[in-house]
């Protein structure tokens, strides 16, 4: 196929330009992140900067003429969204939360235990640093408070969890 040029597949070029936004901690101008990406036209990032907006994935700073671009959401949270999503779409989300388990590695396994036993960081021992982004109680490795910072309320157990020694 010589000749022909790859198209990306639908989202790529959005989860791209979100990629990029979360590797920074400033907004970027559409020409820096055309800078960060390349092989893209000015135009057509600024086309999924708009996209991105209007969908509330991004903020836009005004900044004289030209605008600056942030992240809305934590990458963590647009895939516990979307992971919500699928859950209310499909026939039975207890069967499919069933099948998630056993793909689950062993780490994100007790995560999962610790966050449903009312652990703020799902019992990961995170302290802030790298690879606890998106788990409570303390900073991202952008420094960036994580979703569960100090002002929010605590987690309580998950109601299908059972306080030791209580049936």
């Amino acid at each position: 196929m010589t000749g022909r040029v790859m198209r990306r597949c639908a989202g790529a070029l959005e989860n791209e330009v979100l990629s990029a936004l979360w590797a920074t901690e400033r907004a970027l101008t559409p020409a820096e992140i055309r800078a960060g990406i390349g092989g893209l036209a000015y135009n057509t990032v600024h086309t999924i900067l708009k996209r991105l907006y209007d969908k509330g994935l991004v903020l836009r700073d005004a900044d004289g003429r030209r605008g600056a671009y942030r992240p809305a959401k934590h990458p963590a949270q647009l895939t516990a969204e979307a992971l919500r999503r699928a859950l209310d779409q499909g026939p039975d989300p207890i069967g499919a939360l069933a099948r998630l388990v056993p793909l689950l590695r062993p780490e994100e396994a007790r995560a999962l235990r610790g966050f449903l036993a009312g652990e703020p960081d799902g019992g990961a021992g995170c302290d802030g640093g790298e690879g606890c982004e998106g788990y409570g109680g303390g900073t991202g490795c952008d420094g960036a408070p994580s979703p569960a910072d100090s002002t929010a309320p605590a987690p309580q157990p998950h109601p299908l969890t059972r306080a030791p020694g209580n049936p």
